[in-house]
């Protein structure tokens, strides 16, 4: 298992450009990559474009097997670049796609190197035409790197997006496998997500799905939306993706995809988001390190298909931990940072609290299923060592078509709230005799502001193994608060599942907090 996990780490450090340099030299081993100029007729250059035939070209692949890749026009030394010589090649503003049109979108091409060595075929849709971006190394700034040929076309790795007319900002870039991610208004990059999961953490080894290309819809801006086109290809299955991202203080993107399966699969994972938990209040494991806490997201939260509003916070194990959250039709999942005070981190560079929390809201019916948590033991911020997803219960079938579709929200906090109070601190440490560990949780919410609520609440604390000690409750309605204290004693067990909910008159007034805690 040890191998596929590596490996998954390192696409993801990868992907958001944090990979550490060590591992570069393996990037060819690592990730599907190649040379060859995408080509299928009815979506090349010049062809009137309609988003049907991406979707017939995504079953058209899936007819035959997976043409391998491999990259072989790289100049000599691209491939092995130094990150930050890799990040000193930027394509010069005016030469961004739609810049200076005032369309409300820009979008930069990013070029090949460093650990992104799969070239992705970029074409924009002006006048329902398909249109090349044909490489040119004159539109790139390369630093201290030598630039390649003139007759050189290296294709892309993929693309950076600005959005905003009169204070255009990033938004959102797609580059490495199948990720991308995107933020709102304010925030820093975090999070990521990824189109398509395969097999994540099976001792079979990780299979990893990768973008071929793209069509970008020119935007209209009076619609302050960008539609993106993806065709996406792997050994066992290909799909067609639709993305409609819209930007502002809560960035949304509708993702629409179309799957054929070449082969059986019976792992999947829809709704993908990873991020980053290294240290924490909340966590046992610490860090030699001038920083108090040390992640990008602090839990996982969900709305079931019943309606009920569940947290769970993220922990580093000293061993890989997977947790299965069974439902059916979820209303809601996604990985939140809840942390939004910068003396939480004390970080002025990495600057945890502005990073954004992503929430998925499924659309249509997904049926049965699970939430799936991989959280993943770490010692170092450039792996991305939480992994949350969508894993359906039917297995797709050799030749089967599914559709799913979502959207998200990259936010500072779920655009759909429970009217609930939610857990904003938790704490943990040594219990008063022999294995016991306390708890510290805080929870915040309107209702905790009221008088006659607040007398009536009782905490409702379980676990399983073991057993629930010295239960005690401290309110503070001026605050709209209420810290909540217990002790858990595990008696020969080494791993106990928690559950929390604060209840007034038998109904809920909190989320229900969950936690798996290992001793």
């Amino acid at each position: 298992m040890a191998k596929s996990l590596n490996r998954r780490q390192f696409l993801e450090a990868a992907a958001g450009g944090v990979a550490l340099a060590s591992l570069a030299a393996s990037a060819s081993a690592q990730t599907p990559t190649g040379a060859a100029a995408f080509n299928i007729p009815s979506l090349a250059d010049g062809q009137r474009f309609d988003p049907s035939l991406v979707v017939d070209a995504a079953r058209m692949l899936a007819q035959k097997p997976l043409i391998p890749l491999t990259a072989t026009d790289l100049p000599e030394g691209y491939a092995t670049l130094p990150f930050d010589q890799y990040s000193g090649i930027r394509m010069q503003p005016a030469a961004a796609i739609w810049a200076g049109e005032n369309r409300g979108f820009t979008v930069e091409p990013l070029h090949r190197g460093y650990v992104f060595a799969n070239p992705v075929s970029l074409f924009t849709v002006e006048d329902d035409m398909v249109r090349r971006v044909a490489f040119d190394r004159s539109k790139f700034d390369y630093g201290r790197v030598a630039p390649p040929p003139d007759n050189a076309d290296l294709q892309f790795s993929g693309m950076r997006i600005s959005a905003g007319l009169e204070r255009p900002f990033e938004v959102a870039s797609f580059q490495g496998a199948t990720f991308f991610r995107a933020l709102a208004r304010g925030q820093n990059f975090g999070a990521m997500a990824r189109a398509l999961i395969l097999r994540p953490g099976e001792q079979r080894g990780e299979e990893i799905p990768f973008f071929r290309a793209f069509w970008i819809e020119r935007p209209n801006p009076a619609t302050a939306a960008l539609v993106i086109h993806g065709l996406l290809d792997s050994e066992s299955v290909s799909g067609a993706v639709r993305m409609t991202l819209r930007p502002g203080d809560v960035t949304f993107m509708d993702v629409e995809m179309t799957l054929f399966a070449r082969q059986a699969l019976d792992h999947v994972g829809f709704g993908c988001a990873t991020g980053i938990f290294l240290s924490g209040p909340q966590s046992r494991r610490t860090f030699d390190d001038i920083r108090p806490a040390i992640y990008e997201v602090s839990g996982v939260q969900m709305q079931s298909g019943s309606g009920e509003w569940i947290y769970r916070p993220l922990n580093n194990p000293a061993n890989l931990q997977v947790s299965s959250f069974v439902d059916q039709n979820p209303k809601g999942f996604g990985l939140m940072q809840r942390e939004r005070d910068a003396a939480a981190f004390q970080d002025d560079d990495q600057r945890f609290e502005l990073r954004p929390s992503v929430w998925m809201e499924p659309l249509g019916d997904w049926g049965a299923g699970s939430i799936q948590l991989i959280e993943i033991p770490s010692d170092s911020e450039a792996n991305r060592n939480i992994i949350m997803y969508w894993r359906p219960k039917q297995p797709l079938a050799a030749g089967s078509e599914v559709s799913m579709s979502y959207r998200q929200a990259w936010c500072w906090q779920p655009p759909d709230r429970p009217d609930l109070a939610v857990v904003t601190r938790m704490r943990q440490g040594k219990g008063s005799q022999g294995r016991r560990r306390r708890f510290l949780l805080e929870f915040t919410g309107g209702k905790l502001g009221d008088a006659a609520t607040v007398a009536a609440i009782r905490a409702a604390v379980s676990t399983a193994p073991g057993s629930i000690q010295n239960i005690r409750l401290w309110p503070y309605p001026e605050r709209k608060q209420m810290r909540v204290g217990f002790e858990v004693d595990p008696g020969n067990d080494n791993l106990c599942e928690l559950r929390l909910v604060l209840q007034a008159g038998g109904q809920a007034v909190s989320e229900t907090w969950l936690d798996r805690w290992t001793w």
